[in-house]
């Protein structure tokens, strides 16, 4: 029997920060979460998410980019939405906790590919400090 509570990151692209919090969360506490991510307009995952978390040992080179509708009707235990506009227009996932996290979007930024690269960079890293926020609170439970 799966005791892993069930959680569900979304964004807007489904291309980087939610596909960055899902290989995150799987890495840091997978044990613990059944660690999913759509977008409400999938896109394609970043390589510039790609090369930001390889540069911490985390691979999300096989991941996906999903539509929230393939989640449909399905139960989460938490959902969590990482940009505004993905919060503005979440379906409903009835009994879930949700929470609403904004971080800016490090596909936004323009300039050298090192620019870009060092956004998608900090963006990790702040996704990374709440996840771990979120997961000491899972742990009290």
């Amino acid at each position: 029997m799966n005791t892993r509570k069930r959680v569900l990151i979304l964004c807007t692209g489904n291309s980087a920060r939610s596909q960055m919090a899902e290989g995150l969360l799987r890495h840091y506490a997978g044990d613990r979460f059944e660690v999913h991510s759509a977008g409400t307009h999938p896109g394609i995952v970043r390589p510039e998410a790609i090369a930001a978390m390889a540069e911490i040992g985390i691979d999300i080179s096989g991941h996906r980019s999903k539509s929230v509708e393939e989640y449909t009707g399905q139960q989460f235990d938490h959902v969590i939405t990482v940009c505004s506009k993905a919060s503005e227009n979440c379906p409903v996932f009835p009994g879930a906790n949700r929470y609403a996290w904004d971080f800016d979007d490090p596909a936004a930024v323009t300039g050298s590919e090192e620019e870009r690269l060092a956004a998608f960079r900090t963006t990790r890293d702040e996704i990374l400090l709440r996840l771990r926020h979120f997961i000491a609170l899972e742990n009290r439970e």
